[in-house]
């Protein structure tokens, strides 16, 4: 590390001697000729230079220390003046000082060299170059060599070379500021000198040298700016001695740069600080002297006297800089001073001045105007002093009169920066259609009032920014610029803007240091008098002004941006004067917005213009001002909408305070009427708080500019934008301001929404301004004109988010709205009503702590409005009050408690006569009451809902209300049940049980008076509710319409059913006997006497379109008596348990059936299906009742074969009624359904008997429908009756079964029931006959001894339906056809059912049932298998000739099912299956060689049949053959033929190439049996005892396959011979392959198992060998391959076998 330092150190030394010793060299060689002494000189110091490098230990500090001598050679060579030598001298001399290893002498003597050089004028950019690297470099030169330096550049500075003089200019005021840099330095460093004493009188003196109290930097600084003060005073200085000229304005430069960068210096030293006070301010003044007394009047009249004292603009605008730069950052110094600055500031806004000095004035006041503790100090210092210039609001002031004198110039003489605006700019932009035409203003930025067009040359967006001065920054123009037009007025503008800014800002700071504290009406920004008082100055002294120049320029202005600034800063006053308290100045702010957003001369007529607010704070302030002020309200219209796009024409709103027909005009808006209008919007919506008395003329303003735009009130008082055109033509709403509106409702509804943060007395003046706009709308309404709906919508608005307080606003608010709800107007009536309910309905459901319900009070003060409506005879006040009613309801109808009295008797006070309308928005709240309300409502009240909803049954204007109301009863039913102990106890609980119920009947008129005879006196209370709502249902089921008495005896019923079990038991004797069957006689009654003409039903039906089966009164009646009847026998079904503990309950039993059985044999076909239906539902006893059996059922009646839904239906009933046994019924339950059976079987008997004639006019046929019913009826019935039901029972079943599947249908219903496509599918009536038979199977599996016994009856009556499926049967003699695809447009009257399907299922039931019973001893005793396999035969054995294909493939697939099963039985019961297996045979060979041909079916088809006959093969190969030794052997021996038969069968065709059936013949059937020969030929091995078991069928197979062998060669060898060179067919290859592998294979097991192998086997082996030599010549790779491996097993037969040798044989 040392060595690397040594390094570094050595590196550093070279670098600072080779420069040096080069240059000396350099020096030498160029001087040698001409200038020895300097070649010498030269030569001595690179001696010296080495031997520094050599032996000092530190190479800089010997070079410093050396440095005058170093320099000499140097020095001398500038001497010469020879410029290539002082050029290489003064680069050198550069070097040396660069690397800063020169002294303080050495320095010295750079600087006279330097002055010389300067003085002969050689290279005097170097020069500079080398001062200025001299002093910024090191700190060596001081004192009176830096001042010489100094004056070195100044004179070089006035040198005639232009680019000497920029150089030394900038090295100049770099100089200048490295020397008061070298003061901030020195002061940053502590100083181990005691600092003298400041003395003034020295100071006070002037001298050459400096105070004493100043360090060495400092004083430097010090003597440069005393002299810079005595040269532009135009004395001689007294540090910077051999000055020979110097300007004023590169002094005044030099001044205001050091006064701008350097302040911390001028502010710690009091030396520098006397000379602000004491020198440069007075000479500012001075200097301002020629500008104060200039005027542009005198220079227009007698210029050339006083031309001395014109002003000098580079002095003037350099003067100016110097003044913003102290008052900036001098005020506190240089108070005094700056109060005499500002004045002149002020004064040079006069019209009389120049105008670039007035423009100059301006950028200064932009700069002050930017700092808010400048204008907190100018109202400190001077405006809040008693004796003391206003200096604020004189600057306030005299802006404000500059900007009016840019419009009014009385003095012709005097010319005037504004010019008449330009034609491209006057035009409208919605006619230029320019880039700004939607914003409604002009392109160019400007201002414009009263034909003077002013542009704005600003960008006022930018305000925040402090504004790029033009005119002050121009330090190389000598002459007066030309100010552009607007340039002064954008100027003040912005002064204006930001003044507001900081007095906003100074007003709303807060102590805290949050500004957002200050938004709040009683948020103090200071909490010391003296803090307000400042506040209240400061507004003071500055709001008149302010008020008049913007007022002004907010009226001119046509840029939106310049509006949108102005129109802040009005609402920033306006803001902090409220703040303050000031409501005068607050008013007139607020005043002047309010006119901006109205049209001129409408405004005029709606506000007050004589507002002493205004007036009086205008008046004394400033006379000047007050006109200006006054003066936006004088203008022309045509002017206040000049450079502005009217967007919308409206009609003007009628006042009260104006005579009738004042306004006639259309009134026309402009885009900045809608930018006024945001802008009060937001005032408003920011400052509501502060407004107090103003919102009254805040909202008159809003609502006029509603009224002209079009906005109407809608839900929650929002103000939406409507289409004008079909109320008045004359009113327009551009495009422009389409998109606006609805920004202009929302920030309406934003207003009132933030008076929820307002305090109590802010909202009491806003509800006041409110109710005062409304009591005006409605003196407007009695005169019959338009009046506006604003106030009642912001009523409504403002109360609903002020509903935390609503004891303050509740009583004021809606007390003016009920006023407003009786008004003769509709308009504004209707919206009263839509803002009292609305309230209302917001008051209910806000959430209050605690909660409303919980304060009985308040619930009752709110509710108490909703009352009053009642009082008022209006209807669209009432449907509002209704509509209010069913939304509380649908809210907060849980919450009411007390109320509902209240509630209920609103609803009922509404009758028949107020109209169908009113009728339906009282149905609603009471639908809402009874289906969602009842639990919360006493249970004294429940009598009467029950009479109100009764009543809306019973009224005749609404049909579908009288429908409704029906099912309302069935909610009060269910809420009684479900609460039925609560209510219980209520009632019991409760004396005044009628208080309720009379207090309701005042208002709501009960229906009826009906309740005392219904419920009678021995009746519990509970019963008594359930009585009195049975009675008004049964009125109501006899109801001369029948939409009404069908709804209500479906209600009555369903609510028997699903509550009577809450009755006691006396009271089901009087429901039985006062309600059921006396609605029974009427119905009976009525029904009878009922009109067939179809007028007459109609008018009672309420003109309902009716289908033809109910167009009369005759048919609905009947409708009703079914249904009245099918309603009873549910009661009778449900109710069983309870019914049955009457004592006539075996009466009422006998007659109910009685009444069945004879609906059901009457020839309607109607009321017999719908008695059936009622049977069925008395069956249905004990639901959810049953066994594990029943179960059982359940879960096969769950899968029903078709989608018939009362099929469905009646295998639940059987599922879900079957008893676990008779016991509960005991003697008299078995006589039920004995009698119950007896009717069944007497209907069906009765109902499916054959006609013995043909005539349709004698016979009548009963419906499938009533059929499939009577059948659908059996499971539940015998469910019951299975106890009892012997082989005699199941044989008169069938007979109905078997008559019922062979009724024939109509023609005309056919469409309706038979299916049209070929797959057709089951009938209901064959489905429910298909369900009846399941049951007696699945029955038969109980185990029971008499349905297992009956097991192969059934058995045998399935079997008989198969037949169907081949022949149809015939009913009777009725002439009925079978229906098929080829005749089914040629209908007879009667067509037979298609029984294919139904046969088909049949099967698949005799499948399941066999696959479930197969072992049953009955089964299997009684053949069984046989008879099925004997029936099968029939579509087995007609194959294709079946009428319907999916028969026979049903049928086959079956066969194999029940085989699987029945086969294992059958081996091990022999001896009673001996003779099935010959059925079994000739099947099987019946159905694989059928006799009827194959239809033209497709290959998918063929190759499907095929996969079923191979099958039947594998049946045999599995099933069959292993177990051929148990078989008969002439039963294998068929199946052997069989088998050799198929494999035979695939080489019918006699010719040898046979393309055309190929793919008709059974390869796969042929392959499968000769594989199942190939092997069955196996030798069989023998067993541990010795013996063969399959010896018999090994024989039998091999011969069988030997002799199949020979035959395919034989007639291949032939067939190939003759084919030549044609191959033959694929089938013949593939079966020649095939057998010359089977070849192989059967020899090669033989010769495995010599000693079994009959001799006659290989006589026939070896028979086949010439046959396969011959096969040698096929061409048939695949032939060749085969054969090739059956000649080689071949190869051992050669030669006699061993065992042919050792035996007999030869």
């Amino acid at each position: 590390m040392a060595y690397a330092a040594g390094q570094s150190s050595m590196t550093g030394d070279k670098k600072l001697i080779d420069p040096l010793i080069a240059d000396l060299i350099t020096l030498s060689f160029e001087c040698k000729r001409k200038y020895p002494p300097i070649k010498e000189a030269a030569e001595a110091c690179q001696l010296k230079v080495r031997g520094i490098g050599a032996k000092s230990d530190n190479v800089a500090l010997g070079l410093i220390a050396a440095s005058t001598d170093i320099l000499q050679p140097f020095i001398l060579g500038c001497d010469t003046k020879n410029p290539k030598v002082v050029q290489m001298s003064l680069t050198a001399i550069q070097r040396q000082i660069s690397q800063q290893t020169i002294n303080t002498a050495a320095a010295d003597n750079i600087v006279k060299a330097l002055w010389l050089l300067m003085e002969a004028g050689i290279e005097e950019l170097k020069l500079l170059q080398t001062a200025i690297l001299l002093i910024t470099t090191t700190s060596v030169v001081q004192h009176e060599t830096l001042a010489k330096a100094l004056v070195l550049c100044f004179r070089l500075h006035f040198a005639k070379d232009s680019t000497t003089t920029n150089t030394a200019a900038a090295t100049i005021r770099q100089l200048v500021s490295v020397i008061f840099e070298r003061v901030v330095t020195e002061d940053a460093t502590p100083s181990s000198v005691p600092a003298e004493p400041v003395s003034m009188d020295e100071l006070k003196t002037a001298g050459k040298q400096p105070p004493k109290s100043l360090r060495p930097s400092a004083s430097d600084a010090y003597l440069l700016f005393q002299d810079f003060c005595l040269l532009l005073n135009a004395d001689q200085p007294l540090w910077l001695l051999g000055m020979t000229e110097m300007t004023r304005t590169l002094s005044l430069e030099l001044m205001e740069e050091v006064l701008a960068n350097f302040h911390p210096v001028f502010v710690k030293h009091p030396e520098f600080s006397f000379l602000l006070s004491e020198k440069v301010c007075p000479l500012v003044i001075k200097l301002f002297s020629p500008s104060l007394k200039y005027r542009t009047s005198r220079a227009t009249v007698s210029p050339s006297p006083v031309q001395a004292e014109k002003p000098y603009f580079p002095i003037v605008m350099r003067l100016l800089r110097i003044v913003a730069v102290l008052i900036r950052h001098y005020y506190s110094l240089l108070i005094t001073e700056c109060e005499i600055f500002l004045s002149l500031l002020v004064k040079f806004l006069d019209p009389e001045k120049p105008m670039w000095q007035r423009a100059t004035a301006l950028e200064v006041f932009c700069k002050l105007c930017l700092q808010p503790p400048l204008i907190r100090s100018f109202c400190e210092s001077y405006d809040m002093k008693p004796h003391s210039t206003k200096i604020f609001r004189d600057i306030v002031n005299g802006l404000g009169a500059f900007i009016q004198s840019q419009f009014m110039n009385p003095n012709p003489s005097i010319p005037s920066t504004a010019s008449k605006v330009p034609e491209t700019v006057v035009m409208p932009q919605a006619m230029t259609g320019g880039p700004s035409a939607m914003s409604g203003y002009s392109l160019q930025p400007a201002f414009y009032y009263r034909n003077v067009w002013i542009p704005l040359v600003v960008n006022v967006n930018a305000v925040h920014i402090s504004h790029k001065a033009v005119y002050l920054e121009m330090l190389d123009k000598t002459e007066p610029p030309t100010v552009p037009d607007g340039y002064g007025l954008s100027l003040a503008f912005l002064c204006m803007l930001d003044i507001v800014k900081c007095v906003q800002g100074l007003i709303q700071m807060p102590a805290s240091g949050n500004p957002s504290a200050s938004l709040s009406a009683d948020t103090s920004v200071a909490n010391t008098a003296d803090d307000t008082r400042l506040k209240e100055e400061l507004i003071n002294s500055s709001w008149c002004g302010v008020l008049a120049a913007m007022s002004l320029l907010l009226d001119a202005s046509s840029d939106e941006s310049a509006t949108e600034a102005t129109l802040r800063s009005l609402q920033a006053y306006a803001s902090i004067c409220g703040q303050m308290e000031l409501n005068t100045p607050r008013d007139a702010f607020i005043t002047a917005l309010c006119k901006a957003s109205l049209p001129a001369h409408y405004a005029l007529q709606i506000l007050n213009p004589q507002s002493s607010s205004e007036s009086k704070g205008l008046q004394g302030r400033n006379v000047g001002l007050t006109e200006a002020g006054s003066l936006p309200g004088v203008l022309g219209h045509s002017e206040s909408i000049h450079g502005s796009q009217v967007v919308a024409v409206g009609t003007p709103l009628a006042t009260s305070s104006l005579p009738l027909g004042t306004h006639q005009g259309p009134v026309m808006l402009t885009a900045k009427n809608i930018q006024c209008m945001r802008a009060l919007l937001n005032l408003a919506h920011c400052h509501g708080g502060i407004l107090g008395t103003a919102w009254h003329q805040v909202l008159t303003t809003l609502q006029h500019l509603v009224w002209i735009l079009g906005l109407k009130p809608s839900s929650g008082g929002t103000l939406k934008p409507t289409q004008q055109a079909s109320e008045n033509p004359n009113a327009v709403i551009t495009t422009s301001i389409m998109s606006d509106l609805p920004v202009l409702s929302a920030m309406l509804s934003r207003l009132f929404e933030s008076s929820q943060y307002l305090d109590d007395v802010a909202v009491h003046h806003l509800i006041d301004a409110l109710c005062k706009l409304s009591s005006e709308a409605m003196e407007i309404g009695f005169s019959s004109r338009e009046p506006s709906l604003f106030a009642v919508a912001k009523l409504l608005e403002t109360g609903v988010v002020n509903l935390l307080r609503v004891e303050v606003l509740w009583r004021p608010i809606t007390a003016h709205l009920l006023e407003v709800c009786q008004h003769p107007h509709q308009g504004l009536r209707t919206w009263a009503a839509e803002a009292v309910t609305s309230l209302i309905k917001a008051a209910l459901f806000y959430k209050y702590d605690p909660p409303v319900h919980q304060q009985q009070k308040l619930q009752a003060k709110l509710l108490s409005p909703l009352q009053e409506l009642s009082n008022i005879s209006h209807a669209d006040v009432r449907q509002k009050q209704l509509d209010c009613v069913l939304l509380i309801l649908q809210n907060s109808g849980e919450q009411l408690n007390e109320g509902w009295p209240l509630v209920l008797g609103v609803i009922g006070a509404i009758s028949s006569d107020q109209g169908e309308s009113l009728i339906r928005a009282a149905f609603q709240s009471v639908q809402l009451v009874v289906t969602d309300f009842l639990p919360s409502m006493s249970s004294s009240c429940l009598q009467i809902c029950i009479e109100v909803a009764a009543k809306f049954g019973l009224q005749t204007q609404e049909l579908n209300i009288s429908l409704t109301a029906v099912g309302l009863l069935w909610n009060i039913s269910d809420h009684i049940s479900q609460n039925r102990l609560s209510i219980c106890e209520s009632l019991t609980n409760e004396s005044g049980a009628r208080g309720c119920a009379t207090k309701g009947s005042d208002s709501a008129k009960q229906p009826n008076d009906s309740s005392s005879s219904v419920r009678p006196l021995e009746l519990p209370l509970f019963d008594g509710l359930w009585m009195v709502l049975y009675t008004q249902l049964g009125d109501l089921c006899v109801d001369q319409r029948p939409a009404v008495r069908k709804s209500a005896g479906q209600t009555l019923f369903s609510m028997i059913a699903a509550h009577g079990s809450l009755l006691q038991q006396q009271t089901w004797h009087t429901v039985l006997w006062k309600v059921l069957f006396p609605l029974l006689d009427r119905v009976k009654r009525l029904s009878s006497t009922a009109s067939d003409s179809r007028e007459d039903a109609a008018a009672k039906s309420g003109n309902i379109l009716m289908h033809h089966s109910r167009d009369t009164a005759e048919k609905q009646w009947a409708e009703t008596r079914f249904l009245t009847l099918a309603g009873v026998a549910r009661v009778f079904n449900m109710k069983r348990k309870i019914l049955q503990q009457l004592g006539d309950f075996l009466r009422a039993w006998a007659l109910l059936l009685e009444f069945i059985e004879s609906s059901a044999l009457c020839q309607n076909a109607e009321v017999s299906l719908a008695a059936l239906k009622s049977f069925q539902e008395i069956l249905n006893i004990n639901k959810g009742n049953g066994d594990a059996k029943s179960e059982e059922l359940k879960m096969l009646f769950n899968e029903p074969k078709a989608a018939d839904a009362d099929s469905a239906q009646q295998n639940d009933f059987a599922a879900n009624s079957e008893q676990e046994n008779s016991d509960d019924l005991g003697v008299d339950g078995m006589t039920l359904w004995s009698n119950a059976w007896r009717v069944w079987r007497s209907i069906g008997t009765a109902a499916t008997a054959p006609p013995e004639t043909n005539d349709r006019s004698q016979v009548y046929i009963p419906p499938q429908a009533f059929l499939t019913a009577l059948i659908q009826t059996f499971p539940a019935l015998y469910a019951h009756i299975r106890g009892q039901f012997v082989a005699a029972e199941l044989q008169k079943l069938f007979v109905v079964l078997q008559r019922a599947l062979c009724v024939p249908i109509h023609s005309s219903s056919t469409p309706f029931i038979v299916p049209l496509s070929e797959t057709s599918s089951l009938t209901p009536l064959q489905e429910a006959i298909l369900n009846a038979v399941r049951i007696l199977g699945k029955d038969a599996l109980s185990g029971s001894d008499n349905m297992a016994v009956m097991y192969p009856e059934l058995f045998d009556r399935l079997l008989a339906f198969i037949e169907f499926a081949v022949h149809p049967p015939k009913f009777g003699k009725v002439d009925a056809r079978s229906l098929s695809n080829n005749n089914r447009n040629n209908l007879t009257d009667w067509v037979a059912m298609n029984y294919v399907p139904f046969a088909e299922a049949i099967i698949e039931l005799i499948v399941e049932l066999y696959q479930t019973a197969a072992k049953c001893p009955s089964v299997v005793q009684n053949r069984v298998l046989q008879n099925i396999i004997k029936a099968f035969r029939l579509p087995l054995g007609l194959k294709y000739g079946c009428p319907s294909q999916s028969t026979w493939l049903l049928t086959i697939n079956a066969l194999l099912k029940i085989l699987a099963v029945g086969l294992p039985i059958a081996k091990k019961n022999e001896s009673a299956f001996q003779e099935m297996w010959v059925e079994l045979g000739n099947t099987l060979e019946d159905f694989l060689f059928s006799q009827h041909s194959v239809p033209s079916s497709s290959i998918d088809d063929f190759q499907r049949d095929e996969a079923i006959d191979c099958r039947v093969i594998q049946l045999i190969r599995d099933d069959i053959l292993p177990s051929s030794k148990k078989l008969p052997r002439e039963f294998i021996v068929r199946i052997m033929a069989i088998l050799n038969k198929g494999s035979i069968h695939s080489v019918t065709s006699s010719s040898f190439i046979d393309i055309e059936s190929s793919h008709k013949l059974r390869e796969e059937f042929a392959k499968a049996c000769f594989e199942t020969l190939l092997q069955f030929s196996f030798v069989s091995v023998p067993n541990n005892d010795g013996a063969h078991e399959e010896g018999a069928i090994t024989h039998l197979a091999i011969e069988s396959l030997l002799n199949r062998c020979q035959v395919v060669l034989q007639k291949f060898i032939a067939d190939e011979r003759l084919s030549g060179k044609c191959p033959l067919p694929r089938p013949r290859m593939t079966e020649m392959s095939f057998v010359l592998k089977a070849v192989s294979t059967l020899v090669s097991t033989l010769k495995k198992t010599t000693s079994n192998v009959d001799r006659n086997i290989w006589r026939q082996v070896i028979a086949l060998y010439p046959a396969l030599v011959d096969c040698t010549t096929s061409s048939s790779a695949n032939v060749g391959k085969a054969l090739k491996e059956a000649l080689l097993e071949y190869g051992d037969l050669l030669a006699p076998p061993i065992g042919e040798i050792n035996g007999t044989a030869k």
